[in-house]
């Protein structure tokens, strides 16, 4: 499926009435969520619209609403969960049929795990009807997820009944039990995508390549796992975590250093000579990307807007062009979305989460030298 192939709907011609977003008993996502699926649901019906066909971006809907572009997407997200657009890399939101299966790769869901966690979490602390819920952040920490994931999470335990909340714009704190009985899915398998992707990753490493040798590209490999780019990367930095794979910059790129499942093999010894320091390996683009990642998750929520390209570059003391670059691989994670117009700029669409890991600083050795060193101690 290319994108050029693909007819966008534009927000022109989505000719039903906007949703009611003031005195509303839900949250705005929510309700424009079912606004959503009542438009997709007409316009299906009556053949103005067609199955495999692109939404109008999360920022045109935004701006054509007057909400942020944060809510958007728990919007989207919403009418996704229910089965009525699929999100695809580097397409768009696209229309689905919801009476065939989707041909992407999809396991439990973050957000469907956090559910799961949050009713654990109230049917062993005895909450009942009318109790009062700590705030979304504090649940958060408890449940070990990220804030954004918590509150979608409890926006969902809300449109199923299980809780409410006492105000009429949902926030932080204000939830209460509003039917404490319901069921838990001890079923649920725990397992991500990017847990599944890992496991194909070390099952593929361990039939086709042995020490030193490097992996695919990004791109080769979310062909062949049939998997998001985002998801290929997600995987292979938990596979550099567990010290199976070692990035290296340029035309270098990812090595294996260790068999999985296999301690006997010993790695060579040119790819061991590393010093340990901090974000050193990393390009000049992504360390700028790391203290946007830091500023974004201390300073802005979801819907705000950033400094400008030339702002963030005079405060940094960094070029535009870094900047920019930035900006665009942070739009790719899905963190950010531009937005054109009066009132465009970028925005925090999803905030990230800050790590904590240690690079290296890697040495390409020749391995005759590495042969030396060996000798010599």
């Amino acid at each position: 499926m290319k994108k050029n192939e693909l007819k966008q709907i534009e927000i022109s011609e989505i000719l039903i009435e906007k949703p009611e977003l003031k005195n509303i008993s839900e949250s705005k996502s929510t309700a424009i969520g079912n606004w959503l699926i009542k438009w997709i649901e007409h316009d299906l019906a009556c053949g103005k619209i067609q199955i495999n066909n692109l939404l109008p971006s999360k920022a045109e809907f935004a701006y054509h609403l007057g909400v942020s572009i944060g809510t958007m997407q728990n919007a989207f997200r919403y009418i996704e969960d229910h089965g009525y657009v699929e999100s695809k890399q580097c397409i768009g939101t696209i229309i689905k049929n919801t009476h065939e299966r989707t041909s992407i790769r999809k396991l439990t869901s973050k957000r469907e795990l956090a559910i799961e966690a949050i009713k654990k979490y109230i049917y062993t602390n005895g909450f009942k009807n009318g109790a009062k819920l700590p705030s979304s952040r504090t649940i958060a920490a408890i449940i070990g997820f990220s804030d954004n994931t918590t509150r979608n999470a409890l926006e969902s335990l809300s449109n199923e009944g299980i809780i409410s909340h006492r105000y009429k714009n949902s926030n932080e704190y204000g939830w209460v039990v509003k039917n404490h009985e319901f069921e838990i899915n001890t079923n649920k398998k725990s397992e991500t995508l990017v847990d599944m992707v890992v496991n194909d990753l070390e099952k593929y490493i361990n039939s086709n390549l042995k020490i030193g040798d490097r992996m695919p590209a990004h791109s080769q490999l979310s062909q062949m796992f049939n998997a998001g780019v985002k998801t290929i990367h997600d995987a292979l930095k938990i596979l550099s975590d567990k010290g199976i794979l070692l990035p290296r910059r340029g035309r270098y790129g990812t090595v294996v250093t260790k068999i999985p499942n296999n301690n006997s093999k010993s790695e060579r010894l040119e790819m061991s000579i590393f010093a340990p320091a901090k974000e050193t390996a990393f390009y000049h683009y992504e360390k700028t990307q790391n203290r946007i990642k830091q500023m974004i998750a201390n300073d802005y929520d979801i819907g705000e807007k950033l400094p400008s390209i030339m702002e963030l570059s005079a405060q940094m003391d960094i070029s535009p062009n870094t900047i920019r670059k930035a900006f665009h691989n942070l739009a790719k994670e899905g963190y950010l979305v531009f937005s054109r117009g009066r009132y465009g700029g970028t925005f925090v669409i999803d905030m990230p989460e800050i790590e904590t890991e240690t690079a290296f600083k890697w040495l390409a050795v020749n391995p005759e030298y590495a042969k030396k060193y060996e000798n010599a101690n």
